[in-house]
C-alpha cells in the first residue's frame, strides 16, 4: 500500500507494552501499529513474544505496563468481550467452528434470528450467502456441515463470522499452517482482499514467502521486543531472517 493511500491515524496502535511470567519477560516494551488498508506481518522465532502480543490484543492476557489505542481511544487493558466491541478479531490455527452445522449456522452463532423462539433460517441463508459474496468467499452451498469443506472454505467461514460480528481489525495466527499449496494459496487471496476493502490484517506467520507475498509492513520481534520494522517491498528474505536470528545489530 501507497504511504498516499494510509489513513493517517492507525486502526490499532501499542505503546510499550510489557508482560512478565515470573522470571520470565514475555514482552518489553512492544509498539506497533496497524492501519486499515493494509497487511502488517509480525515475524519472529518461537518464544520472540508473538502470542503474547496477540492475547493482549485479543482481551486474554492483561499487560503489566504500556497502553493499547483503538481508533481513539485509549486502553491499559482489553477483556475478550471489550476487543470484540472494538472489532479486534483474530483467527486462530484451530479456526472454533462447529464441524457439524451449516455455513449459516456457524456465521450466525451466537446472533441467531429468531421471531417467537423460532430461527429464521432462510433469511439467514440469505444473508450468509451475501457475506460470503462480498467478501468473495466461494463456498456454493451455506447449507453444507462445515466439516465437508476444504480447509481454504473453512478459514472463509471463520473470517465471514468475524466480519459478521463487527470484525474491523483482523488477526491471522498461522493461517495457512498443514495447508497445501492450493488451499494456501486461496487463503492468502482473501487475507489481500480484507485489506484491500479497508480492514487492518495482521499476520502471524513462520512462512517468509507468505509474508513477502501479501504484507505491506513487516514487524520482526526477537526475545519480547520489536527489534526492525519494514516496508516488504523495501527489504529481503535475508535481511528479515538476519533480524529473526539476531546475526544483526538490532536499533
Amino acid at each position: 500500500m501507497n504511504t498516499e493511500e494510509r489513513n493517517e491515524k492507525p486502526f490499532l496502535e501499542t505503546r510499550e507494552l510489557y508482560k512478565s511470567f515470573r522470571h520470565v519477560e514475555a514482552l518489553r516494551g512492544v509498539s506497533i501499529r496497524a492501519y486499515g488498508g493494509e497487511v502488517l506481518a509480525i515475524v519472529g522465532d518461537n518464544g520472540a513474544g508473538k502470542s503474547t502480543l496477540i492475547k493482549i490484543l485479543s482481551g486474554v492476557l492483561t499487560p503489566d505496563s504500556g497502553q493499547i489505542k483503538i481508533n481513539g481511544k485509549e486502553y491499559h487493558k482489553l477483556t475478550p468481550k471489550k476487543a470484540a466491541e472494538e472489532g479486534i478479531s483474530t483467527v486462530y490455527q484451530d479456526l472454533a467452528l462447529g464441524n457439524t452445522m451449516d455455513v449459516a449456522s456457524n456465521l450466525f452463532l451466537g446472533s441467531e434470528l429468531s421471531t417467537a423462539g423460532f430461527l429464521k433460517k432462510k433469511q439467514m441463508k440469505e444473508e450468509a450467502e451475501k457475506l460470503l459474496k462480498d467478501l468473495d468467499i466461494k463456498i456454493p452451498n451455506v447449507s453444507v456441515p462445515v466439516g465437508d469443506l476444504s480447509g481454504g472454505q473453512r478459514q472463509g467461514v471463520a473470517v465471514a463470522r468475524l466480519v459478521h460480528r463487527g470484525g474491523k481489525i483482523l488477526i491471522f495466527d498461522e493461517p495457512t499452517a498443514a495447508m497445501g499449496l492450493n488451499e494456501s494459496e486461496a487463503v492468502l487471496r482473501l487475507i489481500r482482499r480484507l485489506a484491500s476493502k479497508g480492514y487492518a490484517v495482521i499476520l502471524i506467520s513462520h512462512n517468509m514467502q507468505h509474508v513477502f507475498h501479501i504484507s505491506d509492513r513487516i514487524c520482526i520481534m526477537r526475545q519480547g521486543k520489536v527489534v526492525k520494522e519494514l516496508k516488504s517491498k523495501e527489504t529481503s528474505m535475508d535481511e528479515v531472517v538476519s533480524f529473526i536470528t539476531g546475526s544483526v545489530l538490532s536499533e
